[in-house]
């Protein structure tokens, strides 16, 4: 039981993972390298995000400076960046690229909020299906014989605490989110 149990849990930590994840892209008001993450460019015939091309810095406070390794790749960089929903309109000024993150609306950060406190309830409803799934597999197993009834209840309880903690735990990351975008 011991195994199944973990391999849930693991499930669980996962959707959190993921939540933190999207949250890291997600900008704040302030450059942060991770809004990059999703964005990939042709490199020789392969998709490959653009850390792996170049240089990415943050000088400032809200300023990205992408320095490629090969002047070839400044175009492509340029372009996957105007392609992405990042909604920044890169610089290049011939040798590197500059990303200027400006400074966040009222509304804009109310819009954000709502998405980061949507995402955080998606991921709490992931979790919520993984916990079904665990208590629907211990009730298959208590029909087949391999659990008692006594193992089943034990397995669910102990996937409900899993449950509870990864919850607050995604709680708390809508919460720390939510505030880092509404400071001003």
């Amino acid at each position: 039981m011991q195994e199944t149990v973990k391999a849930y849990e693991e499930r669980m930590n996962k959707s959190l993972e993921v939540l933190l994840g999207e949250y890291a892209s997600i900008r704040a008001g302030r450059a942060n390298p991770h809004v990059l993450d999703k964005i990939k460019i042709d490199y020789y015939g392969t998709p490959t995000p653009i850390q792996q091309v170049g240089n990415v810095n943050v000088p400032e406070a809200r300023m990205i400076v992408i320095q490629p390794w090969e002047k070839s790749l400044l175009k492509p960089i340029e372009k996957a960046i105007q392609a992405s929903d990042l909604g920044i309109n890169p610089t290049n000024d011939g040798s590197v690229i500059r990303l200027v993150f400006p400074e966040l609306t009222e509304d804009r950060r109310k819009e954000l909020a709502k998405d980061i406190k949507k995402k955080g309830d998606n991921a709490k409803v992931a979790v919520r299906n993984i916990r079904r799934d665990a208590n629907d597999t211990f009730k298959k197993m208590e029909k087949s014989g391999e659990f008692s009834e006594d193992d089943r209840k034990l397995g669910e309880d102990k996937i409900q605490k899993i449950t509870d903690k990864v919850i607050e735990k995604i709680d708390a990351a809508i919460e720390a989110k939510t505030k880092e975008i509404m400071t001003v």
